[in-house]
């Protein structure tokens, strides 16, 4: 009976596992393979790990650099256009004052151009005047001496007598020049 029980045994370990244990794996599979993961794990911790964590943390300090690099390149941007509107402003600013100045220049030319102008009018006018009235007084004179000489031979040949006398020749003639300028104002009023 005790081979009987021994070989009872031993065919109810090699029998085949039934339900649940199906899916469970030995004790010494999950043994050696606890072993094997031990030593995966240790070997890649200590020469996988490092050299991956190395690798990564340079490109994390390379995008990190980037990124600030791209910050300051952009708030240098930033400024560079602010300098730019600022500038492009009092650019504007100054082109208007010029514009202004400009006008106010060639308004106060445009006065002084008049007035110089009107000064020379008046100037040319009142020369014109002034040698009106000289040609006009030469005139006068001219005429007086002739009409003198001529009214004094007329007297002289209705009178009958001489009036070489230059006092009493003047005085003839001033009077006859006399009525005349009256005779002209008197019919000059009268066309008026």
């Amino acid at each position: 009976m005790a081979a009987h029980s021994s070989a009872a045994m031993l065919a109810a370990q090699t029998e085949e596992p039934q339900g649940i244990e199906l899916f469970l794996p030995a004790g010494y599979d999950l043994l050696w393979s606890a072993v094997v993961l031990v030593i995966i794990a240790v070997a890649f911790y200590k020469f996988i790990l490092p050299p991956m964590n190395k690798v990564l943390d340079e490109r994390a300090s390379l995008i990190e650099g980037g990124i600030e690099k791209a910050e300051a390149a952009q708030k240098a941007a930033d400024e560079a256009l602010a300098q730019q509107q600022e500038l492009l402003a009092e650019a504007r600013a100054e082109a208007a004052q010029v514009r202004e100045e400009a006008r106010a220049e060639g308004t106060a030319i445009i006065k002084d151009l008049k007035a110089k102008a009107s000064e020379e009018a008046e100037r040319v006018t009142e020369t014109a005047h002034r040698q009106i009235e000289a040609e006009r007084q030469a005139a006068s004179v001219s005429l007086r001496t002739e009409v003198g000489a001529l009214a004094t031979e007329l007297a002289s040949k209705i009178v009958g007598e001489s009036l070489e006398d230059s006092a009493r020749q003047s005085r003839v003639v001033d009077r006859f020049l006399d009525e005349l300028e009256a005779s002209q104002t008197v019919a000059s009023n009268k066309e008026a």
